[in-house]
Parts: structure tokens; sequence; C-alpha cells
């Protein structure tokens, strides 16, 4: 593919890593397709460093180490100028409506690029929005949860879910991770897991009960979607809040209101991430609280075999692919 060229409010950004996300297998295998632009350039966890900027930028110079939004947004419209960059507009997504980081550069919006902290490993940066931010903000700003309450994080050996399980234990909850994976209890329990729960089948709301004195979690940050419902509505306490961040069969459920109102519960969805949550993320990344989970870091040409391993569920985090070898 030809180098793009920058416009007015881009950036040109030589990519130093790019996330291999759950969302490039489903486009890949064909799962995914609605706002897929036809020939797209996948990849939207992009880390580089800034080439050249287009005469309008004002706030990047060439030579700032940066890391990518989910989204290319436009910085004018309402939801831009009230820090939901993510949600923009006139936004396309970056790796599905418009090409991303699966290359050697790519030129985004000034609006679509945070600077990395100093002291950041280059390579890890490159999750710093997607899954790290993403799953900050479905935590802290989504399900809001504070010290002491019981989380839920399913798929919990995943991008999302290590991440997500991180982010609780950060804020001080107790944090129950379920995962499919046994072999990914001892890494689990290291990025602040308390208790590891096998998904083997066996309803393992039964289990949440079980640990919680028939009380269930207060929240619970699903990451896999259709495939674990109604495990993940049945973990609920009462006033319990499920927030939904991952889809990955695409499947539709059946749902009995009366389990929402009698549990006084809330359903809620996030995705994406804001330019000051990817902020936030860098600073808690240098404090130590949270860190980017690299399983391998793989050169751009072996993209198909990051597509097996992730279909295979192998990685523990992210993989990631360096355009540049």
């Amino acid at each position: 593919m030809p180098t793009p060229q920058a416009g007015p409010r881009q950036a040109l950004v030589r990519v130093t890593a790019c996330g291999f996300c759950h969302h490039d297998r489903s486009v890949m295998a064909g799962l995914l397709r609605r706002g897929v632009a036809p020939g797209v350039i996948l990849g939207h966890e992009i880390s580089g460093v800034v080439e050249e900027t287009g005469s309008d930028v004002t706030g990047l110079r060439t030579g700032d180490r940066v890391v990518s939004i989910l989204t290319e947004a436009c910085g004018q419209c309402d939801r831009c100028a009230s820090g939901r960059e993510h949600r923009c507009r006139e936004g396309e997504g970056i790796g599905h409506g418009r090409d991303g980081g699966f290359a050697e550069y790519v030129a985004l919006s000034e609006h679509s690029l945070v600077r990395v902290p100093e002291g950041l490993d280059p390579v890890g940066a490159a999750l710093l929005a997607c899954p790290m931010g993403v799953s900050l903000q479905a935590v802290r700003e989504t399900a809001q949860v504070a010290p002491e309450e019981t989380v839920v994080v399913t798929g919990a050996g995943g991008g999302l879910g290590t991440h997500a399980v991180q982010a609780a234990a950060a804020l001080g909850a107790r944090v129950l991770a379920v995962s499919s994976s046994p072999e990914k209890e001892n890494a689990l329990r290291e990025l602040g897991a308390d208790e590891v729960l096998e998904n083997t089948g066996l309803d393992f709301a039964e289990l949440v009960m079980a640990m919680t004195g028939d009380e269930g979690a207060d929240v619970v940050i699903d990451t896999v979607g259709s495939a674990l419902f109604p495990s993940t509505l049945r973990s609920l306490a009462q006033y319990g809040r499920l927030v939904l961040l991952g889809e990955i069969l695409g499947q539709s459920v059946s749902l009995n209101p009366a389990e929402i109102i009698f549990r006084d519960a809330q359903i809620l969805g996030a995705s994406g991430v804001s330019r000051a949550m990817v902020e936030q993320t860098g600073l808690m990344a240098l404090e130590g609280k949270l860190r980017p989970v690299v399983d391998l870091e793989l050169p751009l040409e072996q993209a198909a075999d990051a597509y097996r391993l992730v279909s295979e569920r192998r990685p523990t985090g992210r993989i990631v692919l360096l355009p540049h070898g």
C-alpha cells in the first residue's frame, strides 16, 4: 500500500506497534460486517511516532510519541467538545470504517491521538486505549465500581478481561475472574484477581453465589456476551450492575424483564474510550497501577498466526503486531 498522505488536520504516524483485538479477528472471520469499509486495513490499537503534521494541526509535533483512540474524531462536534470523542458524530472507526494500524504508516486526526507519557514501553503503549482504557472506562465510569464491592469479570484471560481485572482491583474491589482457560489462573491472580472461577459449562453464577454468601456480585463486567447469558445476570446481587463490554458470538438472548425488575438491576453497555481516559490510563500505568498485558509480539507478516491464536483463545492479554519488524 502507498504511504498515506496526512490531511490538513491530520498527522502521519509511523506505526511502532498495533494490538490484535478480537474485533480484528471477527472482521477477518466474516462475523462482523456492519460498517466495515471494503478493503479496509485493520488495527485500532496503535502506538507510533508522528512523522509529519498537516497545516492545521496545532497540538502535535514531529517526533511526538502517540497512541490512537478507536475513532477518527472531528474535534468540532458537540460530543468531541464534551470529551466523548469516541462517539464523534462525524467519526469513523479506525481499522473499521477507515484504514488502521496494520501498516507501516497511518494518517489520523490530531483529535484521535494522545501523547504517550515518557517512560512507558512503546510496544505496550499500543494497549493504552484498547483494551486498557476501554476496560478502565467501563469499570470506573460505567459501572462506578467502589472499594470493597465484589466484581465478576468474564473472559478474564483475554485482552479486555486481563485489564478489567486490574482496573477493578486498582479501585479496591474484590475481583472474581471467570475464565475457560485454567492455565491462566496464576497470571490472573498476579493481576489482582482474588478468586479464579473456571468456566467449563457449569453455571458459574452458582459459584459466585457460593463465594458471596448468596448475595451475588455488585458488578459483572462481561467481555464475552451472549455465550454466557443468563449466568451473568444470575450472578448479580440486589441493585447489581451488569456491564456489557464484549460480544463474541453475535447471538440474541432471551430476557425476562422480571429478572431485572426484582433485582433492581441495571444492564449497561460500554464501548470505546475518550482521550481523557487514555491520558488517565497512561498515568496509572506510570504509577504501576495498571500494566499492559502483552502475550506475544509478532511481525506484521505473521498476522495470520495472530488470527489463529486468538481464535483458539491462547493468549493471555494481547498479541501485538510490529509493522517494522
